[in-house]
């Protein structure tokens, strides 16, 4: 018996890391170098992204790769994710910020090791079976407003205004920063502008080149090459050395546990949210299945190390996961061997980081808060119904102007809220799908159910049907759809003749699933729309699609599909 097939019969084998399944499976040098060449890449596209993290967080650069070797080689060695690539992330930046500057590193220590704690205890208890269900208006809101405050924490770098103390507060800070803008600098703002472009044309004309990396090392090389006055992480960050040596541990009191709780709450939450969209967006890619409460665990053991050796708080990075797939990962060794590169370069390179001009780092991370802000999907929400939209904006203006916390706990609340009043308008209709889906193992039968079973569908046709209101709950699900049909299908039938209503998420992954079609050349038939989720799946632009036709019913649905085929 194999030792993927011993595990799977163990209670606990929705907790064996995906390390253990892949390594019982089978591995070689081939796979071994597919890993090495992903490994490396995605160590190039982590690099400047760790430091340029740390620094935007409050903290010195070491601790942003120290944190990408550490908790980067744990997230892979224990996650339930074969792709996942573990990190310090956009995410972290306004809520580390905050902790740093209100109860200093040491508060930023016991706040990550109270979230590890948080996110271990909630993977025993299965929670990210849950956490997988967060309404899409409260996510794209909370990021986008994330983005913002990392935009707005660069202009003085990238501009060298002259500025001692930057207020945390948006609008103060905006107004500190306007009456700067006599100082600007112009050697500075020419290195950061000439950074950033270099980035926009590499991903415009080279995007398979590591433009970050790219950008970062031909500023470093002019500053020192035609001496321009600017910052640098040598000149700010004065004689800093990476040391990877326990740190004083801090102070542990209930009041100070009590002080730092909505802190490492928050941790807790983003870091679980981040690594299970993360882990999704690598499903999707690959067409695997990840394990939702192992991967809570290991990345509450990677924030407990990281923790422990001074680092910051870490998560699924969604943007080096699919960088890791695409260039050919086929296990977490490759994610093992990117924090191992990462440590390479501490260790023999390190002395070079001196060069690096903030100016440059500043446009990297101008690059990564465009790239969270989702701007696409934050204008296709706005075209959801009203409800959708308030949650959307509210959060958003809450993670801006007030607290990261008060945003989502006031954005999660008024989902809920929502949700509530929308069941109450479909009360009479009765749904016959499993709105929580447990975690399932690599082995486990699929158990699907033809929903159209007096029907005969042609070779290359598959169908689907939704049964009772499409909202956040559920519609994380129509993604499995096509996972289950195994090879590419010519037509796809979505009936939605039960479907009452559908909300602002349901709508995103219905969105999903037709461009998923789109790039594998399936036509998709939707039938039986009814008048409110006609409008507003018209209303956000489902219809416009060459490739989506609508017809009134299954019937026609099946005729249609019959003549596409033939």
């Amino acid at each position: 018996m194999s030792l993927a097939s011993r595990t799977e019969t163990s209670p606990w084998a929705l907790f064996v890391p995906k390390l253990v399944t892949v390594l019982g499976e089978g591995y070689g040098p081939k796979e071994f170098r597919h890993d090495f060449i992903a490994g490396l890449t995605v160590a190039i596209v982590a690099l400047p992204l760790a430091m340029a993290l740390a620094i935007a967080s409050g903290a010195t650069p070491d601790k942003g790769i120290i944190t990408a070797v550490v908790a980067g080689f744990l997230i892979s060695a224990l996650g339930g994710s074969r792709f996942q690539i573990g990190g310090p992330t956009g995410a972290f930046v306004v809520v580390v910020f905050n902790v740093i500057a209100k109860h200093g590193y040491d508060g930023l220590v016991l706040a990550t090791l109270m979230a590890g704690l948080m996110l271990i205890a909630a993977g025993l208890f299965r929670v990210g079976t849950f956490i997988k269900y967060m309404p899409q208006p409260v996510i794209t809101g909370f990021t986008a407003g994330i983005a913002v405050i990392i935009a707005s924490s660069q202009i003085k770098d990238f501009f060298g205004l002259a500025v001692e103390n930057v207020p945390a507060e948006f609008f103060p800070k905006l107004e500190v920063l306007g009456l700067a803008l006599p100082s600007l600098h112009l050697g500075t703002l020419g290195v950061g502008a000439g950074a950033l472009a270099v980035i926009l044309l590499l991903r415009r004309y080279r995007p398979s080149w590591p433009g970050f990396l790219i950008a970062v090392v031909l500023a470093s090389v002019a500053v020192w090459l035609f001496q321009i006055s600017t910052d640098t992480i040598g000149s700010r960050f004065v004689g800093l050395e990476p040391s990877f040596a326990l740190p004083a541990f801090p102070e542990v009191s209930f009041a100070r546990i009590t002080e730092l709780f909505p802190s490492a709450f928050t941790i807790a939450f983003l870091a679980g949210v981040e690594s299970l969209l993360s882990a999704l967006v690598a499903d999707s890619m690959t067409g695997r299945r990840h394990r939702s409460n192992c991967e809570l665990v290991a990345q509450g053991v990677a924030n407990c190390a990281s923790a422990l050796v001074g680092g910051l708080p870490a998560t699924g990075a969604i943007a080096r996961t699919a960088t890791n797939i695409r260039s050919g990962a086929k296990s977490p060794i490759a994610g093992i061997l990117h924090a191992v590169f990462l440590l390479a370069f501490m260790l023999v390179a390190w002395p070079l980081t001196a060069y690096i001009p903030l100016a440059a780092l500043a446009a990297v991370l101008v690059v990564v808060a465009w790239n969270m802000s989702e701007i696409d999907r934050f204008r296709n929400l706005m075209k959801a119904p009203f409800g959708d939209r308030m949650v959307l904006l509210i959060t958003f203006g809450l993670t801006v102007v007030v607290d990261l916390t008060v945003a989502i706990e006031v954005g999660v609340m008024l989902a809920a809220v929502l949700f509530m009043h929308r069941m109450s308008e479909a009360v009479e209709v009765q749904a016959h799908l499993k709105l929580i889906d447990e975690d399932v193992s690599d082995d486990a039968p699929r158990g699907d159910v033809d929903p159209f079973g007096e029907h005969e569908l042609p070779p290359g046709v598959v169908a689907s049907f939704i049964n009772g209101p499409f909202f956040f709950g559920v519609a994380m699900r129509l993604g499995e759809v096509l996972d289950r049909t195994g090879p590419v299908s010519k037509v796809f039938i979505l009936s939605l003749r039960d479907v009452p209503l559908v909300d602002g998420s349901g709508a995103s992954a219905i969105l999903t699933l037709l461009e998923r079609c789109h790039r594998n050349g399936t036509q998709v038939i939707i039938s039986g729309v009814q008048a409110q989720p006609k409008k507003v799946l018209t209303d956000m632009g489902m219809f416009d699609d060459p490739h989506v036709m609508v017809v009134a019913d299954f019937d026609t649905a099946l005729a249609k599909s019959r003549e596409l085929v033939a």
